[in-house]
């Protein structure tokens, strides 16, 4: 069993250690264990993130797992990513940080119109019709540069599940990542704690698209890191007919 979504204390909204993580996956008979923390961005002005790590801590991030993956090297498979949103004008130094820090993967969540610093968050209501159009082309976008593994809680976008124009806007993200053959994902953090997200209309769709679907935790605490939860899960999707991967891309 393998989960590639898993958050740290640096990203000021989730607990614990990587450590307590990483006890908690080998406890529960993970043999793969991805941190995909919120990745940092380089701002120009003085601004602070509330719901990422800063810059300045990547170097902690990157070498506080890569001592852990060594250590437990005989026990469970470590990979080293960041959940990040596609940024246009910062894709450039993000780049830069993959190279220099030598990053395994990145997942696409994509959290806000613009960006934190200025930008308003794409999962809260109401959201119109030109924001979820815009949510959508900023994850084409970010699908496309082929950087990113799989799309992480798609459905995040607070959208009208009622308006067939914004259920088109939705189902032309699908349609992108199926042609791209990218995976789009179950949130477990959505569906166990009954928020707007995974919805219905977004299952129907991938199900009926044929999109690969990976299971991700979405760990907040290292208690999320729950087989029984993920197989039950697990086992739910693939009876209604969802073709189902824990396989993803890397970046090196």
């Amino acid at each position: 069993m393998k989960n590639y979504h898993t958050h740290t204390y640096r990203c000021h909204h989730a607990i614990g250690f990587e450590r307590d993580y990483i006890e908690q996956a080998i406890d529960q008979g993970f043999t793969t264990l991805g941190f995909s923390d919120h990745a940092p961005w380089h701002y120009d002005s003085s601004f602070k993130p509330f719901m990422r790590m800063q810059e300045s801590e990547i170097e902690d991030y990157v070498l506080t797992l890569r001592k852990l993956r060594e250590e437990y090297q005989n026990r469970i498979d470590i990979k080293i990513g960041f959940e990040a949103e596609y940024f246009e004008d910062k894709m450039a130094w993000m780049k830069e940080m993959i190279k220099r820090y030598d990053i395994d993967y990145l997942i696409l969540g994509n959290h806000y119109d613009g960006s934190d610093e200025d930008g308003s968050y794409y999962g809260m209501p109401p959201q119109t019709l030109e924001s979820v159009t815009r949510y959508c082309d900023q994850v084409i976008k970010g699908m496309e540069t082929g950087l990113f593994s799989y799309v992480a809680h798609p459905d995040v976008i607070y959208y009208d599940q009622h308006d067939q124009r914004h259920l088109n806007e939705l189902e032309r993200l699908c349609l992108k990542a199926k042609e791209l053959d990218i995976p789009l994902e179950f949130n477990m953090l959505g569906y166990l704690h009954n928020r707007h997200y995974p919805s219905a209309p977004y299952l129907k769709m991938v199900r009926d698209i044929g999109n690969k679907m990976i299971v991700g935790c979405d760990a907040h605490e290292a208690s999320a890191i729950d087989a029984n939860k993920m197989r039950t899960v697990i086992g739910h999707l693939k009876k209604e007919g969802f073709i189902l991967t824990d396989e993803i891309s890397f970046l090196r």
